[in-house]
């Protein structure tokens, strides 16, 4: 008795104790299925980033590309202005000699002329020299501002691929991880199955037991109460008394 009793009470203690062992790996299950999970979301995201840093990256190339070719087309521009420039200038000297030396009013207004022309042409070329340059400026400032974030995209990218290493191994650790732990549920689950069954077996005999025990502690009460039986017969004996009452009739007939 005392030792079935201590085996129910060790059993239960026993599936106490794998209820809370399947509570805790289910709560580690939970933790590593939600790391998991923001790593595998991190490693997306990461990469949608990267991509779309590529193509921003690669919008801002062009647009460095087209910049810079526009710088380089400027300068070639003023280059050519410049000597123009120079070449007006000579021009320009010339024609004044040749207005001071003009031995004809003719030959005079015809370099006059000719000179009016040349400053003219002298003020266009300065002025567009003064335009493109200005243009210039900007554009070499906007091919500044472009290789700056063309470099700053770039760091970015490397920045979000050095970190995906750190989280497929945080993914890959906690998938393994957590592929352990379902096993180790699974096989925590059946020894509870195990341990329930057992029990029920142990506390069904126990209650059998106990059942017989309080059903055989009840029977001697039984017995006692029989034992009255005998004291109705000894009050059927009066009966034969009213006999005796009877054979006084015969006596009446003697007196005739």
């Amino acid at each position: 008795m005392e030792s079935l009793e201590q085996t129910v009470i060790q059993l239960r203690q026993k599936k106490k104790a794998a209820i809370q062992s399947k509570q805790n790996a289910e709560n580690e299950l939970r933790q590593l299925q939600s790391i998991e999970k923001r790593s595998s979301t991190g490693l997306h995201n990461v990469d949608k980033k990267i991509e779309s840093e590529k193509e921003d990256v690669s919008d801002v190339s062009d647009n460095l590309t087209r910049k810079t070719a526009q710088v380089e087309s400027i300068e070639r521009l003023v280059s050519v202005a410049e000597e123009r420039v120079t070449s007006e200038k000579e021009l320009i000297d010339q024609t004044e000699q040749q207005i001071e030396f003009a031995e004809t009013p003719e030959e005079k207004q015809s370099a006059e002329d000719r000179l009016r022309s040349l400053n003219g042409h002298l003020q266009e070329l300065i002025s567009e020299i003064k335009n493109r340059q200005k243009t210039l400026k900007k554009i070499t400032g906007e091919v500044s501002t472009f290789d700056e974030l063309k470099s700053k995209i770039t760091t970015q990218i490397k920045k979000q691929t050095q970190s995906k290493p750190s989280l497929r191994t945080k993914l890959t650790t906690s998938h393994k991880t957590a592929v352990k732990v379902i096993q180790e549920i699974e096989k925590i689950t059946k020894s509870e199955e195990n341990i329930t069954k057992t029990l029920d077996r142990a506390t069904s005999k126990l209650k059998e037991y106990l059942a017989k025990k309080t059903i055989a502690k009840r029977k001697p009460a039984k017995k006692t109460i029989a034992k009255r039986k005998p004291a109705k017969k000894t009050a059927a004996k009066r009966k034969p008394a009213k006999k005796t009452a009877a054979k006084r009739k015969p006596a009446k007939k003697t007196r005739r």
